[in-house]
């Protein structure tokens, strides 16, 4: 197997308008996490987190992360020369597999005493791939690992997304947190540092309806982790002294990971009723789905799996961006332009996929023909939802410890 092209990347990022260096960092995570898992000394013993979790593992449409986040079930490999070690095997792996560089000199492990008095681990791994060019400003990916965080629900096996040509060598799958678990560490993370991605990720969450957990399980995971770190339950109250902090880092820290950066007041706004949903005093409103006049089957399917283009499927992605962050997409149809609010994707009875939207430049409710779509833009319009957003495929979520995930893939109007 070789390393995919440089062409593959910067087409992928030329469609998303981002950086390439943010698709090739996601690219190599892919395979560093394949590493891992092929690792006997820690692919079972190591429990995926964070951030980069909810984009490799349950949301192929989320933003784009940096960081590697593990807790470990053996407090003795949080040591420089294991790791040091372990990582080299893990670098000729993943070169054997790809011709990715992750050379050993540019490896770097800071062992340090948590608050708890614990052993922590900060690493840099650096990497060399399709895009990055070598010298001295190679790029890293950051490792953080610890080994005494409560881990409250039973780990999942998680197949890890990989959109690209050379998918990994089959399917990897990982020992991850359960969604509840990894949803309330972003809960938790907002409530003790407040930076805005937390803040994005937590409202995120909660946006999607079809795989929000149940509000007690939420409530107790987020309990238990409080307790642990020593921290009050979190409230909008004691949030609310740091809207102008989160306001001055938000597109610092997110412009970069995101095809379009939405407004922060979207997001902040939406604070009280995520807490009155946590504490029992709230049920969301989720508007009513669209209803068509012929039999349709809505499609929830990971868009590299649909029976459509490569190009279609990088405007469906755009697209399911859009949607997903409640911003209107520009839509380049049949020769003309139109704007629009996208929800629900569809197979109708001909066999056809249809992209049901709102035409703003109509006010209408319009359907258009997925193999007909010339070209999408994501705005910075915002939108609120007329009806049930469909349109972003659901994670491979799931409760069972051991249990091989499997997408959402239809589901039947």
């Amino acid at each position: 197997m070789h390393m995919i092209t440089k062409r593959e990347l910067v087409d992928a990022a030329a469609v998303l308008r981002l950086n390439p260096h943010v698709i090739e960092k996601d690219y190599v995570l892919g395979w560093l996490l394949w590493g891992i898992r092929k690792h006997e000394a820690i692919g079972e013993s190591w429990i995926f987190k964070g951030g980069t979790c909810l984009k490799k593992c349950f949301f192929e449409t989320y933003r784009f992360s940096e960081d590697l986040d593990f807790t470990l079930t053996d407090p003795s490999q949080i040591h420089e020369d294991f790791l040091k070690a372990v990582f080299a095997e893990i670098g000729d792996l993943v070169y054997d597999q790809t011709g990715i560089e992750l050379p050993s000199d540019y490896q770097r492990f800071e062992i340090y005493d948590n608050p708890r008095g614990n052993k922590c681990c900060e690493g840099r791994i650096g990497y060399l791939g399709p895009v990055s060019p070598p010298g001295r400003s190679m790029p890293r990916i950051k490792l953080d690992l610890t080994a005494d965080e409560v881990v409250v629900l039973p780990p999942i096996s998680a197949q890890v997304f990989h959109p690209y040509s050379d998918a990994l060598n089959g399917d990897t799958i990982i020992r991850s947190y359960a969604y509840e678990e990894v949803f309330g560490e972003k809960v938790r993370a907002l409530a003790e540092r407040a930076r805005p991605r937390d803040l994005y990720d937590v409202i995120n969450l909660f946006r999607k309806a079809e795989s929000r957990p149940d509000a007690a399980v939420l409530h107790d995971v987020l309990l238990q982790k409080c307790d642990f770190r020593g921290i009050g339950f979190p409230t909008f109250d004691q949030l609310e002294p740091h809207q102008p902090l989160l306001e001055s880092g938000w597109a610092h820290m997110l412009e970069h990971q995101l095809p379009a950066l939405p407004p922060i007041a979207t997001f902040w706004n939406e604070l009280p009723a995520f807490f009155g949903w946590l504490e029992g005093s709230i049920v969301p409103r989720i508007p009513a789905a669209y209803v068509s006049s012929q039999k349709e089957e809505v499609i929830r399917v990971r868009t590299q799996l649909l029976p459509i283009s490569g190009f279609a499927q990088s405007c469906l992605e755009i697209i399911r961006f859009g949607a997903s962050n409640r911003l209107c997409v520009e839509l380049d149809y049949q020769d003309s332009t139109r704007l629009i609010e996208p929800y629900s994707l569809r197979k109708i009875q001909n066999g056809d996929i249809v992209l049901h939207a709102h035409n703003l430049d109509k006010d209408k409710h319009r359907s258009y023909r997925i193999d007909r779509i010339q070209g999408a833009h994501v705005t910075k319009q915002t939108f609120n939802p007329r009806f049930e957003i469909e349109l972003t495929p659901s994670g491979p979520i799931c409760i069972a410890p051991t249990a091989k995930c499997q997408p959402n893939f239809e589901r039947a109007t």
